[in-house]
């Protein structure tokens, strides 16, 4: 009688198979360069907005208003970035969530645990950290969702200027976090940030998305059919008194990111990589180019910190969001079959953690909702933001630093072309063809160094006997 097979121990962070890595690392290549922009972008705003000759200029072109007021769309410059430009990077969510839930690791259950708790215990944690922190200042609770988010973009640009390559597999983590924690502040913001609803508006806007569907559904194609359509439902939903940028979270969940027979590419993936880099590279730096803009100076940051409710932000970012993955990460793999992958330690898990706790575009976006009413507020908030990504930032830096060694090592592990062949060896182990080119190779490379042992042993010979024939010719007495 057979024994019941026991079934294996998942490996937290283990390596991806390679279409989910090829997915992941050009995803990651376009929001690392997006990142890149991001952080220009923020460095340009604060210096546009501090310089006393360029302040009123900034000001001027933020407030700068444009657009058809007769269906309540005459916004500002800096509105048209944060509802508008926002909603192309809430569509690229939408595309990313759906494809992880159809195709990725949020597909298999077992698999979605670790970054789905993860994520989940890092909004919890900082929205925690916030209340208790403003509650014992006296301040207000309104900001409590402001550090509960994670820029991906951000957080993979600081990994770039620092030239840390972490294994695919925690970058992997730190997407679906990114994902998984999207989500959250969308049903975030569409809960706790709406405003009153005008339900016509929102019945246009639900009839609008049906017809989205429809037409997808019915495999009709080009882009003039549907950038029109997205517009009037991003309007429409604008007008209905729910956050804007849910109308491109909703039309990016409605695309098919399954493939059928023949295809190399679903629709969905398709769209995305044609929309990820107008989302990473233009909307994304220009909504943070005119959100960023806060006036910082000495007492600026010191109100940072004296603040109840900015105080809350930097340590829900920093403190929270940090031992909320970190922790999250680890009763999932003590209370679950995943153990973590042999080549990596809890060290590791922690320096992702901190990273995590930069928190920039969700999180202003957030807290221009939370403290629409109070400008003054509004702003520190937006220092403290910057503040606490800044010192996480500089906190993951070291830690990643570190164990950077270790990271190079394995990324060269995970990247070696031994036979040429395109693909990296650790995903040919089982391919029988693989072994078989190998060994030519070995062969090859063993024959040539037999030649070359033949050929320096051939010279040294006839040194040595061009040696010994010149000590015979003096062996005379002197």
């Amino acid at each position: 009688m057979t024994a019941p097979r026991t079934p294996t121990p998942r490996k937290a962070f283990g390596r991806l198979s390679l279409p989910e890595r090829s997915y992941v690392a050009d995803a990651l290549r376009t929001e690392t360069v997006g990142g890149v922009l991001l952080l220009l972008a923020a460095v340009v705003a604060l210096i546009w907005a501090n310089v006393p000759a360029l302040h009123d200029s900034y000001e001027s072109v933020s407030d700068f208003h444009f657009g058809p007021g007769a269906i309540g769309l005459d916004l500002s410059v800096a509105h048209w970035a944060a509802d508008g430009l926002l909603a192309i990077f809430f569509f690229v969510a939408g595309i990313e969530l759906k494809r992880e839930l159809v195709a990725g690791d949020l597909r298999d259950p077992k698999a979605a645990a670790l970054p789905v708790v993860a994520a989940l215990c890092g909004m919890a944690a900082p929205a925690l950290v916030y209340v208790l922190t403003s509650g014992a200042g006296g301040g207000s609770l309104a900001g409590w969702a402001v550090p509960t988010a994670t820029d991906i973009a951000f957080a993979l640009a600081v990994l770039a200027v620092i030239g840390t390559s972490l294994p695919s597999a925690l970058r992997a983590f730190l997407l679906t976090l990114a994902v998984v924690d999207d989500l959250f502040a969308i049903l975030i913001i569409a809960v706790f940030f709406t405003a009153d609803l005008n339900f016509a508006a929102l019945g246009g806007a639900v009839a609008g998305l049906a017809v989205f569907w429809f037409l997808l559904r019915k495999g009709v194609r080009g882009w003039y059919v549907y950038v029109p359509l997205a517009l009037v439902v991003w309007a429409l939903m604008y007008n209905s008194g729910i956050h804007a940028t849910i109308a491109g979270v909703a039309m990016g969940l409605m695309l098919r990111c399954h493939r059928h027979e023949g295809e190399e590419h679903s629709p969905g993936e398709h769209i995305e990589h044609l929309v990820r880099p107008l989302s990473a590279g233009l909307a994304v730096p220009l909504f943070a180019l005119f959100s960023a803009g806060v006036a910082i100076s000495g007492g600026a940051l010191a109100d940072v910190f004296t603040q109840p409710e900015t105080l809350g932000v930097v340590l829900g970012l920093i403190v929270g969001k940090t031992f909320g993955i970190f922790g999250g990460t680890w009763l999932t793999a003590r209370f679950t079959r995943a153990s973590l992958s042999d080549d990596l330690a809890w060290a590791d898990v922690f320096a992702v953690a901190t990273l995590a706790g930069i928190g920039f575009t969700v999180s202003l976006l957030i807290g221009e909702l939370a403290f629409e009413e109070n400008a003054s507020m509004t702003d520190s908030v937006k220092a403290a933001v910057l503040t606490g990504s800044l010192i996480a930032a500089v906190l993951a830096t070291v830690l990643l630093k570190i164990r950077n060694a270790k990271y190079r090592r394995l990324t060269e592990d995970e990247e070696r072309d031994e036979d040429l062949s395109g693909i990296p060896d650790v995903y040919e182990q089982d391919d029988p063809a693989y072994h078989l080119r190998m060994a030519d190779i070995y062969e090859h490379k063993a024959a040539e160094h037999r030649r070359l042992a033949r050929e320096k042993a051939a010279a040294r010979d006839a040194l040595a006997e061009v040696t010994d024939g010149a000590s015979e010719d003096h062996d005379g007495p002197a």
